[in-house]
């Protein structure tokens, strides 16, 4: 696996609106997006996307239901390492799973255009191989 950067950090919030108090109003990062759902920019230094992601739609990426199982730790951070293409991306599971990690789902192209297969840590953060074309463009 040859992991090219780290392309996005997202916290996790189960009330979005509560958080961007912090992020926007105190820190005055420039997020755009609705206070109640997915905020984000790509204009903060050393990173190439920062956002705040609400729980129900991780929940949503990732098990296909808004509500997060009862029986997995609750995520406070998501945290994405971009690969060269797409086809790296089922690599990098493949590789992830005979390492004996479960993937919380396999690798996939979202509707933006991002190839990604998500794992939890032991930490309880989400963690994603992915390749977003946009970011590999703007190297």
């Amino acid at each position: 696996m040859n992991i090219e950067f780290l392309s996005t950090v997202a916290v996790i919030a189960p009330d979005p609106s509560h958080s961007r108090e912090l992020y926007v109003d105190a820190l005055g990062l420039p997020l755009i997006g609705h206070p109640s759902d997915y905020q984000h920019s790509e204009q903060i230094g050393g990173c190439k996307s920062f956002g705040i992601w609400p729980l129900s739609q991780a929940a949503e990426a990732c098990f296909g239901t808004p509500e997060w199982p009862a029986e997995r730790t609750v995520p406070q951070i998501s945290i994405e390492f971009d690969v060269e293409d797409a086809a790296a991306v089922i690599v990098a599971a493949q590789e992830l799973e005979k390492a004996g990690f479960a993937l919380l789902h396999p690798p996939r192209k979202e509707p933006w255009g991002q190839t990604v297969a998500r794992l939890q840590s032991s930490e309880g953060a989400i963690v994603g191989i992915s390749h977003i074309p946009v970011f590999h463009d703007n190297n």
